[in-house]
């Protein structure tokens, strides 16, 4: 059980049960418990169990979340969870003041939006201003009712002329019509993923491509967006303490938590699945 008085003196062991391990094991076995047992309270994989009772931090991921691990491990068989931290080396991190890569400034992002709308607006007055030069009433061609003295007055003329007849006359002026569709707008925003945190909590964000978009302790009241896009897999140590929204959706993260740990994948469509073991 956690304790929240000041740490008592561990009591004087053999050079054998100094290491938290064999401290596990022993109390374990005293208790009449097997590591399936262990692993069936805890909801935990056995191989946990059995990387705890070997000190294999390798195999258990970030400090935190061994540190967890081995407090809840200590309390299942009543040990004291200070003294097994501190014997297992496991130090605390510092958190690091990481910017995600994907973060983009308001400032940057209204001087994109602006960009675009100017680039609307330069290519709609290049099709309207030609359009309204050829259609100006001065620039049609006028047809005088005039004839050449050498024809006789009651001779029609031919060609693109007018005769006599004023019901003949040979005019087809047509109307120049320009087509303008509207422009599709890019400024729709991009799918995002996004992280709350109402506690301190672990987090570890990769992209589809190995890289490691985030990768720290992010304290309360803290928040995160990252593109859909972007996100491959996404770990939150503490996850009852995180509030993560799909699109502006609360997601239910009950799927995806195993000892207060949720592990889970991001597909390009946006939906969430959890990680297979």
């Amino acid at each position: 059980m956690n304790q929240s008085g000041p740490t008592l003196p561990a009591s004087p062991l053999a050079d054998g049960d100094r290491g938290c391990g064999i401290r596990l094991r022993k109390a374990r076995e005293g208790a009449g418990m097997t590591q399936a047992d262990v692993a069936a309270r805890l909801k935990m994989p056995i191989a946990v169990v059995q990387s705890l009772e070997d000190e294999d931090w390798s195999r258990l991921g970030a400090p935190v979340f061994v540190r967890g691990q081995l407090r809840s491990y200590s309390r299942l068989l009543g040990l004291m969870t200070a003294p097994m931290v501190a014997a297992s080396g496991v130090a605390s991190i510092e958190p690091a003041n990481l910017v995600p890569r994907t973060y983009t400034p308001p400032m940057q992002r209204l001087t994109e939006q602006l960009a675009r709308r100017l680039v609307y607006i330069v290519l709609t007055a290049a099709i309207i201003v030609p359009v309204w030069l050829a259609t100006r009433p001065g620039s049609a061609v006028i047809a005088h009712d005039s004839a050449p003295l050498e024809v006789p007055a009651n001779a029609p003329v031919t060609g693109f002329g007018v005769s006599n007849d004023r019901s003949r006359v040979q005019t087809d002026p047509r109307p120049l019509v320009a087509s303008l569709t509207p422009m599709p707008s890019s400024g729709a925003p991009a799918p995002e993923l996004s992280l709350q945190m109402k506690a301190d909590s672990w987090v570890l964000i990769s992209a589809r491509d190995g890289r490691t978009l985030q990768q720290s302790l992010l304290r309360a009241g803290e928040q995160r967006r990252y593109p859909i896009a972007d996100v491959g897999v996404v770990v939150l140590g503490n996850a009852s303490a995180v509030s993560v929204r799909r699109n502006g959706e609360p997601v239910d993260l009950t799927p995806f938590l195993r000892s207060n740990v949720a592990r889970f994948t991001v597909s390009s469509a946006g939906s969430l699945s959890p990680v297979a073991n």
